[in-house]
């Protein structure tokens, strides 16, 4: 479970699937829907940064 108090660059940097407002906000920030998020998450990992590169983003 995501820890909403923990708000500095590790958590920013992840992107935790099982969190609506995360998928809400990564699709919209990426561009994509919320099935090619999560592809791309179990592909790529949960790194934000990973992600992007999965997506050439």
């Amino acid at each position: 479970m995501d820890n909403k108090n923990n708000v500095g660059t590790p958590d920013r940097d992840r992107i935790n699937i099982n969190e609506n407002y995360e998928v809400e906000y990564w699709t919209k920030t990426l561009g994509i829907s919320a099935d090619e998020l999560k592809k791309a998450v179990k592909s790529a990992g949960t790194s934000a940064d990973a992600v992007r590169q999965h997506l050439k983003k």
